[in-house]
């Protein structure tokens, strides 16, 4: 019996995944995770990509909610083979969807960008079962033009990018650097000492070889730090960087 086709674009509140999805021809699901550690104005942007796409869209949400409770959960945050907390939030979300439609012949449309064009070579190897679409490389977009049709389209980026953030990750994501971590203790110190409280209670720290309440507030650059957009397909680039 001859699958049914189905064409899906995930959402991570990220400005690259929803210019994908607009760009993207006949999309029939939009769907976001949702996570409790996301800036409150992520649902905002959201709902504003609703009104452009005029379709709504799916929300589903693991069972644990937030980062903290995968942590304490499985004690244990970051390491060579990614983050427990996309893991879990994420990737075992997706995975459930999928098998809730495997009677189904399933397209799914990715944001990766032209700067982004091994991180979709990778994709397509990892997941050949699938087939996949990249709006943004075949029109040869950058991040940078996916803001500018943002704004053309009249939708308000996330807060986090006007705060200086790279991406619309989790307030405090635990893949960040040290100069990403001094920025969160300034912005978010609530998230920051949350975060030190958490790493001496399992003995894992986020930055590798230090602790979050012996790191110097003076360390690392943002600027100069690569922090990619916690997608659900961000557990594929754990070795590029």
């Amino acid at each position: 019996m001859k699958k049914l086709k189905i064409k899906i674009c995930w959402l991570s509140a990220g400005v690259s995944s929803f210019i994908a999805g607009y760009l993207a021809q006949n999309v029939d699901e939009y769907i976001y995770i949702d996570i409790e550690n996301q800036h409150l104005d992520s649902m905002r942007f959201i709902k504003d990509c609703e009104k452009i796409l005029n379709k709504p869209v799916q929300i589903l949400k693991s069972p644990y909610g937030s980062v903290e409770n995968v942590i304490k959960q499985f004690r244990y945050i970051n390491g060579a083979y990614g983050a427990k907390c996309t893991q879990i939030l994420k990737k075992r979300v997706r995975k459930e969807w999928e098998d809730l439609h495997k009677d189904y012949d399933i397209t799914y449309v990715w944001g990766f960008d032209m700067d982004e064009k091994r991180r979709a070579e990778r994709l397509n190897e990892s997941m050949p079962e699938f087939e996949h679409e990249y709006p943004l490389i075949e029109n040869a977009l950058t991040k940078q033009d996916a803001h500018a049709i943002l704004e053309r389209l009249g939708i308000k980026r996330p807060a986090m990018y006007d705060m200086g953030y790279q991406n619309n990750n989790c307030i405090g994501c635990v893949k960040g650097g040290m100069g990403y971590w001094n920025k969160i203790r300034k912005d978010f110190p609530e998230v920051f000492y949350r975060m030190s409280k958490l790493e001496r209670e399992i003995g894992h720290s986020c930055i590798k070889g230090i602790y979050l309440d012996e790191l110097d507030p003076n360390r690392g650059k943002i600027d100069e730090e690569i922090m990619q957009d916690c997608g659900i397909m961000c557990y594929l680039a754990v070795n590029e960087i």
